[in-house]
């Protein structure tokens, strides 16, 4: 039977870390939890530790705020599935799509499969950005990915270690897709139920990530 690592980087997510992690427990499938914190300040830190004593999760620390990008390669490495699933520590996203997520990675179909949100609720200016980055990316490499900040990305583990992912940042999504349809690999795409958050609910993107992430789309398109 195929093992999931599920791998949650975590920056002051104290409102929602142990529901996510607990709606991630509830998903019936072979898996282990891996929470990275990254340098959280906000009682985050507390409640994980709580739970990998409790047996129900592996953390990992680092010391300082790196970036989404530095603890989604921390998490990689400590990942022993043989399929790896990034969730975010929110609750954006619903874990019990995890089932159709991995169906076409462990039929042989693909080797990676990405997210696409539909939204419950009117999207936000997050949302349009995020369509905007889509757009420029079918531009720049061809292809159909429709949500290239989608939550959730999942791949095999041999497939996430080929890509020697170097953003530490937001950007990271864009340094994964580019890379992908630059290899050609075949990316299969599923619906998932987005429930969006605003600033104030604790939203971290801004306008200046955009930016980022357009330049990453545009300089992994010039890198040979």
């Amino acid at each position: 039977m195929n093992k999931i690592s599920v791998v949650i980087p975590v920056y002051n997510e104290a409102k929602t870390i142990g529901e996510a992690i607990k709606r991630v427990e509830a998903v019936n499938i072979n898996k282990e939890i891996i929470a990275v914190d990254d340098g959280s300040t906000d009682g985050s830190l507390d409640i994980l530790e709580r739970l990998a004593s409790e047996g129900r999760i592996k953390l990992i620390r680092h010391d300082k705020n790196s970036g989404k990008g530095a603890a989604i390669k921390t998490g990689l490495k400590a990942a022993e599935g043989d399929i790896i699933i990034i969730q975010d520590a929110d609750l954006e996203t619903d874990p019990q799509d995890y089932y159709e997520l991995i169906k076409p990675i462990i039929s042989g179909e693909t080797k990676a499969v990405f997210g696409y949100r539909i939204a419950k609720k009117p999207a936000s200016i997050y949302w349009w950005g995020g369509k905007t980055v889509s757009f420029i990316t079918r531009l720049l490499y061809g292809g159909n990915v429709k949500d290239v900040n989608n939550g959730y990305k999942i791949m095999t583990r041999d497939l996430w270690k080929s890509l020697d992912l170097k953003s530490n940042r937001f950007q990271i999504c864009e340094e994964i897709t580019a890379k992908l349809l630059k290899r050609k690999e075949k990316i299969i795409q599923v619906p998932t139920r987005y429930f969006p958050r605003t600033k104030k609910e604790g939203k971290k993107l801004g306008f200046k990530d955009g930016f980022i992430s357009l330049w990453t789309l545009l300089k992994y398109r010039l890198i040979k």
